[in-house]
């Protein structure tokens, strides 16, 4: 008997997996707080409903792709949320809310027999559509097992790191706030460089030949920033909700993290005078203004 699958969550990530659980013949019904986002998703195949509730209701797996803690909150157990589903037995947070939240709704959904594997996952949009995100998954080892053939439609890497919720979320934003330093210290020490007359381009090759080079070094600065497109397709407000969340836990466990508290001081500051919607690696334009200078590709600037 095939499983029925629900989905919550259908932004940029969650409307992507769900074209891949679809791509692999399962059923999924889905909902969003958006309707046209559902209805999008049925003529692929999916079946629209209104909530959660009637997602739960429908399906006996549901997974989650939300954008805060709150989100989660209200999906997993609001008045409409799948703690009312008569059919759900697991849900699958996809999410990046922070180990805190990961642990209480879990704990919630358990007492009313849901089970919870904890699964954020890493590989941004475009890992999304290709269904090669990493995936960081905790909770009781069966159910990771079980579900495994469904998480393979959406990831390539799939990391087993706990037996408790929140563990897979302990992982995620470990990562993040490395991404978050590496996005941040790149663009100062690319505007220094600039602002002391090399060029931003070739500063780049020499550090990807050297022992500074990273994935931000490699990938998104010579593909997104320097080109000026800043379309790496994940929004700046979510990036420091995800350095938050790890400053949080690092509270919780208490375990300093004076570096960090650094990093998180620069996004938030970067949310505070960013454009709405803004993608996260507008952050670069934060540190020129300070500098005074432009990182640009040597294309990028002769077009200007």
């Amino acid at each position: 008997m095939t499983t029925r699958l629900g989905f919550v969550g259908l932004g940029v990530m969650g409307a992507s997996m769900v074209r891949r659980l679809l791509e692999h013949g399962w059923p999924v019904t889905v909902t969003d707080v958006r309707p046209e986002a559902a209805e999008a998703l049925a003529g692929l195949g999916a079946t629209a409903v209104g909530t959660a509730a009637e997602v739960g209701a429908a399906a006996e797996v549901v997974l989650v792709s939300l954008p805060s803690p709150a989100a989660l909150q209200q999906v997993a157990l609001g008045a409409d949320g799948l703690v009312h589903g008569e059919r759900v037995r697991a849900v699958v947070d996809l999410s990046t809310t922070g180990p805190v939240v990961a642990r209480e709704v879990a704990a919630r959904l358990g007492e009313a027999a849901i089970e919870v594997l904890d699964c954020p996952v890493s590989g941004g949009a475009k890992g999304a559509v290709d269904g090669t995100l990493t995936l960081m998954a905790a909770g009781r080892r069966e159910l990771f097992d079980e579900l495994d053939p469904y998480l393979a439609a959406i990831g390539t890497k799939r990391f087993y790191v706990g037996g408790e919720p929140g563990q897979g979320q302990l992982a995620k934003v470990a990562n993040n706030i490395l991404g978050a330093t590496s996005i941040a210290i790149v663009a100062e020490v690319l505007s220094l460089g600039v602002k002391g007359g090399l060029e931003a381009e070739t500063l780049l090759e020499v550090i990807n030949a050297s022992t500074g080079r990273n994935g931000v070094t490699e990938g998104m600065y010579p593909r997104i920033v320097l080109p000026r497109t800043f379309d790496a397709g994940f929004r700046l407000a979510l990036e420091v909700k995800d350095v938050g969340l790890c400053l949080e836990e690092a509270n919780h466990q208490h375990v300093p993290m004076v570096v960090g508290g650094a990093v998180q001081q620069l996004w938030n500051i970067a949310g505070a005078t960013a454009e709405e919607g803004a993608d996260f690696t507008t952050i670069a334009k934060l540190v020129e203004g300070w500098a005074g200078v432009t990182l640009a590709s040597r294309q990028a600037a002769g077009s200007s």
